[in-house]
């Protein structure tokens, strides 16, 4: 019987801290937008650009496009 005047005041105490939790959160906006950050993993990736190499300056023939005349 005496764990209770240890157990009570202890809940008590977690329930007050979790409700403080639960304010703070909602005040600094993190419940705002819950449906975007599930969503961005499914996003692509944009494509890399190529590098200036000279197979990317080449045209689809084979000639190089370098600028030499």
């Amino acid at each position: 019987m005496t764990v209770l005047l240890l157990l009570i005041p202890l809940s008590l105490g977690l329930l007050v801290a979790a409700i403080w939790a639960f304010v703070w959160a909602v005040r600094k906006g993190q419940f705002d937008d819950l449906d975007t950050p599930a969503l961005d993993i499914l996003r692509e990736d944009p494509l890399p650009r190529p590098r200036n190499t000279p197979e990317a300056n080449a045209t689809p023939d084979g000639d190089r496009n370098d600028g030499a005349a």
